[in-house]
C-alpha cells in the first residue's frame, strides 16, 4: 500500500533534520561548543594559533583538531565569515520543549519571536535572554533563524546556555503558555497602553513577551492571540527600536518596575 504524501513529506523532513550539522566559527563560539557537554561535536578545524588558545576546551571535548593554513582556510564556510582560526561541526542542540524550559524559575520570563529571521538578531536576543535571565527564547521552526554559524558568534557564548526553541506554530505556543500561567504581551508600537502600564502589580506572575520582525511586526494571528499589546514608551518622535534592543528593553522592564 502505498504511504500518504503527508507521511512521506514528515519521514523525509525526519530524516533531513537527523542528518542536519551546524559550522560554528569565532573563538568564543567554538570554546563555548568544545566545553558544552550537551553539544554533539564532529569535526574541529584549526590554525596553529587559534588550537593554542582553544587548548583546554579541545582537551574537555576530547576531540582531535584539523590544522589548516591561516592563508588558506579549508573549513565550508563563507569565506567572508571572521573565523579567526576556528570552526566546528556539530549537530543542532535540542533544548526539550515548553513546560521543562519554561516552569520552574521563581519568576519566570519568555521571549517569542513572531518571523524574526536575521541571525544577528536572534543571537543579540539570545546574549539579552541570558544576562537578564530569561527562562526560554522561542521561535518558529519556519520563517526564523535557525543555528547558524553567524547566529553563534552574535550570541557570544549564549546558544550553548539560553534554551532557543523552535516551535511548529507560535499561536499554538502562546495558548501552552497561557494555560501554564503566563501573561502574555505582544509589542506593538501602535498599542495604546505601555509595557510598564499593562504589567503594574503583575510582576510577580509568569510573563511572557512576543516580538515581530522589524517592519512588518506581529502577524494579525499573534495579535489577537496575546494576552494584551503593549508598546515601549518612547520619548519623541523617533520610529521604531531594532528588534533586539526592544527585546532587551522589554525583558528588563518585566523584572524591574
Amino acid at each position: 500500500m502505498k504511504k500518504p504524501k503527508w507521511v512521506v513529506e514528515k519521514e523525509q523532513a525526519r530524516k533531513a533534520a537527523a542528518s542536519e550539522t551546524v559550522w560554528l566559527f569565532g573563538l568564543h563560539a567554538v570554546r563555548d561548543a568544545l566545553m558544552n557537554p550537551k553539544r554533539q561535536k564532529l569535526r574541529l578545524i584549526v590554525t596553529r594559533n587559534a588550537r593554542d588558545k582553544l587548548t583546554e576546551a579541545i582537551a574537555i571535548a576530547g576531540i582531535d583538531a584539523e590544522m589548516a593554513d591561516p592563508r588558506k582556510f579549508t573549513a565550508p564556510i563563507d569565506p567572508a565569515s571572521v573565523h579567526q582560526g576556528a570552526a566546528l561541526e556539530v549537530k543542532p542542540l535540542d533544548w526539550g520543549g515548553l513546560a521543562e524550559n519554561c516552569i520552574g524559575q521563581e519568576t519566570p520570563r519568555v521571549l517569542l519571536l513572531d518571523r524574526v529571521t536575521d541571525p544577528h538578531n536572534v543571537g543579540a536576543i539570545l546574549r539579552s535572554a541570558e544576562v537578564l535571565g530569561a527562562s526560554a527564547v522561542i521561535g518558529t521552526r519556519h520563517h526564523s533563524a535557525p543555528e547558524t554559524g553567524a547566529l553563534a558568534k552574535t550570541a557570544s557564548g549564549a546558544l550553548e546556555r539560553q534554551p532557543y526553541l523552535r516551535v511548529r506554530n507560535l499561536a499554538d505556543a502562546i495558548v501552552k503558555l497561557q494555560e501554564m500561567g503566563f501573561f502574555v504581551l505582544g509589542l506593538d508600537g501602535e498599542a495604546e497602553q505601555t509595557i510598564e502600564a499593562a504589567l503594574e502589580g503583575k510582576r510577580d506572575l509568569p510573563i511572557a513577551l512576543v516580538l515581530g520582525a522589524e517592519g512588518p511586526g506581529l502577524r494579525q494571528k499573534t495579535k489577537e492571540t496575546v494576552d494584551q499589546l503593549v508598546k515601549i514608551d518612547a520619548a519623541g518622535g523617533f520610529g521604531s527600536l531594532n528588534v533586539s534592543n526592544a527585546a532587551a528593553i522589554s525583558l528588563y522592564t518585566s523584572l524591574n518596575g
